[in-house]
């Protein structure tokens, strides 16, 4: 099987109908990876779940751990342009050759699994497979994103060291619940005993929930905002700089990674980071120099010029307000013009509302990936119009794209958002196709 032929058989397993009556889904996970022989349970692990800021938190664990000298696997979701990031070894994702013969390696178990369980999915498989990367490659620790939930997610078969939810919001509704408590509580089905749960909850009716069941199971809470507070903030153009005070000591924290929320996930990952065993916890000075060196594409990823582009991923509610946030505090004063795609199973009109909150100009589009369809760009347009915002929709992109930057003055700014998609589509493009 070579790189080709193994996307080809992934992209074929993606449209699972999914519901929260499918109990079977995490035992079929724990079958899966009994067929291979377990990988999970040869590391230690980082376990982070939540509606906003999990991949973020994720990514600035990962980076500590390595800045002290770990070798750290990092698996989070989704990839912006190859499913081979969904493994991630030191940052560098998984070379295309070695995750085509180690699917092909997976084979056998995958159909003795199906034959009993029904096929992996997409994301299970993907899951699976950054797994057994990590324990060929014998990483110190690894740090697993959840996918979905928690409660049924796939990563659940792991043991972590700690785990942490970074937040609770309205995503996903379909599957986890109607309401704050019914998300909250498939979420904190990450809760184990005896391992610290670190939690950076808003919602007071969100985080009883979370408190109940983590007293249920034995595992210790800790309140992130308690346990390491933000001070001394001091926002720039291009960067922040901000301290982090806890009970272990001061974080002088200058970073690329700008808004309001990288502060707060930032907290989160001292929080869990501090909760490490000794063999495994990070210095001060590691952490800074981590931070000090990270971005993370597609989260406030910005392209100086004029107009200045933003790409970000706020494909929720929820996300969609810290991004408007995000652009009052580096951007005040100026204005903003949002070229939007969403995915047609996301609150188009909730996201289109918390954009809207900023002066903006829209320009509505869709995004071209296998297995995922967008809103329709005259859909997004109609809904934007019922709150009283109004722009042209291009079914091309690189069209919507290039009419944002012919329409945009000077020193202002573009922002691409509102899928996942449509900033790994966009984002590579910028500024040379337009």
């Amino acid at each position: 099987m070579d790189f080709a032929a193994a996307e080809a058989y992934l992209l074929a397993t993606i449209n699972e109908t999914v519901s929260r009556r499918m109990p079977y889904r995490l035992e079929r996970m724990r079958a899966f990876m009994h067929e291979l022989g377990d990988p999970q349970d040869a590391y230690p692990t980082i376990h982070i779940g939540g509606t906003s800021g999990k991949g973020s938190t994720s990514t600035m664990i990962a980076a500590a751990l390595q800045a002290s000298g770990r070798r750290v696997g990092l698996h989070t979701k989704p990839h912006l342009r190859s499913m081979t990031e969904r493994a991630r070894i030191d940052g560098a994702a998984i070379e295309e050759a070695r995750f085509a013969r180690l699917l092909d390696d997976m084979m056998p178990a995958i159909e003795r699994v199906a034959a009993e369980h029904g096929r992996p999915t997409y994301y299970e498989t993907l899951l699976a497979l950054a797994f057994m990367h990590f324990a060929h490659e014998r990483v110190d620790a690894a740090v697993i994103e959840v996918g979905l939930g928690g409660r049924l997610d796939g990563t659940n078969v792991i043991t972590p060291q700690v785990a942490a939810i970074t937040s609770i919001g309205y995503d996903h509704m379909d599957v986890l619940g109607d309401t704050l408590e019914e998300i909250a509580l498939e979420k904190a089905g990450i809760a184990k005993p005896g391992v610290p749960l670190v939690i950076a909850v808003d919602d007071e009716g969100a985080r009883a929930v979370v408190e109940r069941e983590a007293a249920a199971v034995g595992a210790p809470l800790v309140h992130a905002r308690e346990a390491v507070r933000v001070a001394e903030v001091r926002t720039l153009r291009d960067a922040q700089r901000f301290t982090l005070e806890s009970a272990r000591g001061r974080y002088e924290i200058a970073t690329a990674l700008l808004g309001e929320f990288q502060r707060a996930n930032a907290s989160t990952a001292v929080a869990v980071l501090e909760r490490l065993p000794a063999e495994l916890r990070p210095a001060i000075a590691d952490v800074e120099r981590a931070f000090a060196e990270l971005t993370i594409p597609g989260r406030m990823e910005i392209y100086p010029g004029d107009p200045t582009a933003v790409f970000d991923i706020a494909h929720n509610a929820e996300k969609a307000a810290h991004l408007a946030a995000s652009l009052r505090e580096s951007f005040p004063n100026r204005h903003v013009t949002f070229v939007v795609a969403i995915g047609e199973s996301k609150d188009a009109r909730e996201i289109l509302r918390a954009f809207a909150s900023v002066p903006a100009s829209f320009v509505f589009t869709a995004f071209d990936a296998a297995g995922r369809h967008a809103t329709p760009p005259e859909r997004l347009a109609s809904l934007a119009a019922e709150i009283g915002v109004h722009g042209p929709a291009f079914a091309d992109s690189f069209e919507a794209l290039a009419a944002a930057r012919r329409g945009a003055g000077a020193g202002e700014v573009i922002v691409v958002s509102g899928s996942t998609f449509i900033v790994a589509e966009l984002r590579t493009r910028w500024p040379v196709a337009v």
